[in-house]
Order: structure tokens, then sequence, then C-alpha cells
């Protein structure tokens, strides 16, 4: 599909393993968009944070190392890559250090205030879809398109623990299940930027859903919004 409109973005919001960065990934490559990756955004300062041996609960160090970070993220061979201060770690991001402590070091709200503002600096390359958990709360109100992506519990365990797997990570369902709940509970009771759905935006619960079908749910949203302004 070709470029269109660059003033579209497409905000994509849900908890932890409902489907909405691989969907978002699709999605952008389907129309030609620029998919930013705000989770990763947070995993680089969040990997920057155990380098630098940071205490996570440091709200007031944490915002400032962030401040002085340069987070950006670029296309190659059509996928989206994180870069740190000029390094990509793309990969180091995704590491289960990370994943441990990223919601309690993402709740500080100077952090979030300036993450936003990175975020809104990509986002206005115009020709973007965004995924998070307040993108379309949050970063970009505005947004021509909502949607927020829920599934069960159980379900987002499973997926977790299958892309673990698949990259050589041993753990159990049992630990997977209780961290993604841990993390629910956090970004849902953050005083700062909580995790829920826009009050415009579309739900779609991903539980029964494969990808294909999550993408194209998305890209007839799209469509109709087109269909529409003609």
């Amino acid at each position: 599909m070709d470029k269109t409109d660059p003033s579209v973005r497409i905000a994509i919001d849900g908890p932890a393993a409902s489907g909405k960065s691989t969907t978002a990934r699709l999605v952008a490559q389907a129309l030609g968009f620029l998919y930013v990756d705000t989770g990763a955004m947070y995993r680089a300062v969040t990997l920057a944070v155990l380098e630098k041996g940071i205490d996570p609960g440091d709200g007031g160090s944490i915002t400032r190392l962030a401040r002085d970070l340069d987070i950006d993220q670029t296309l190659k061979d059509h996928e989206t890559r994180t870069h740190m201060n000029g390094r990509d770690v793309s990969d180091e991001i995704r590491l289960p250090a990370v994943t441990a402590v990223i919601s309690r070091i993402s709740s500080h709200p100077g952090l979030r205030r300036i993450m936003v503002e990175k975020q809104r600096q990509l986002a206005a390359r115009g020709n973007v879809v965004m995924e998070g958990r307040d993108i379309g709360t949050v970063v970009i109100p505005d947004a021509e398109i909502k949607i927020f992506m829920e599934a069960s519990l159980d379900e987002r365990a499973r997926r977790r623990l299958k892309e673990l797997k698949a990259k050589g990570v041993e753990t159990s369902l049992e630990e997977i299940r209780a961290d993604i709940n841990r993390r629910d509970e956090l970004d849902a009771s953050r005083s700062d930027s909580p995790l829920k759905a826009a009050a415009d935006a579309v739900i779609l619960d991903t539980s029964r859903l494969t990808v294909d079908e999550q993408v194209g749910f998305v890209l007839r949203l799209f469509k109709n919004r087109l269909s529409a302004e003609k």
C-alpha cells in the first residue's frame, strides 16, 4: 500500500503480550509507515539504568539519565531498530533482566514526561504507527486511529513463553504469568499515565485471534477512515 496523508497516526495501546507490538509492526509495513516501539524506548532507558548501576527506585537519577540519552528508532530491512547514543541495543533490551525491572523504572513521573516528549518528536515525522501503554491517552491523544488491544492473562503468558523459548531463554509458564500479572498491576495503578483505554479507542480482544486477523482488523479501520474522508 502506498504512503498516504502524513497526518494519519495510528495509536495502539494494551498490556504486555496482548499482541500490540507484532500487530503494530506488520501494520506499519503494510502501510509504509514508521513503526515506533515506545516500549523499546523505555527498555533502552532500563538497560542504561542497569549498566550504570542506578537504583531502579531512584526516580531523580533515572530522569536525569534519560534526559541526556539519545534514543532513536530507524528502519532496517523493514524492521525497527532501537538505538541508544548511537548504539544498536535492539537485542539487549529484550533480555529478562530488563523485563524484570522495566515497569518499576517506567513508573517514575519525571521519566515518563521526558519519554513522552521523545515519542512526540518521533510521531512528528508523520506516517507512524505507535504502540505502548499511553499512546492514545497521553502521547498523541489526537491520533486519527486509536486501538486498545487486550487478551486473557493465560493467553498472554503462553505467547510470552513461546517468544522466550524461541530465543533460547529457559523459564516457566507460572513465572511468566506472575511477572505479567505484576506488570499489569503496576502499569494500571501508577499515578502518571496509567494503562487504560482512551475513551474513543476501539477495543480489540485478541485472545482468540491470529496475528493476520489482528492486522486485518487495523487495516480495515484505516481503509474505512480513508473512505469516510472521500
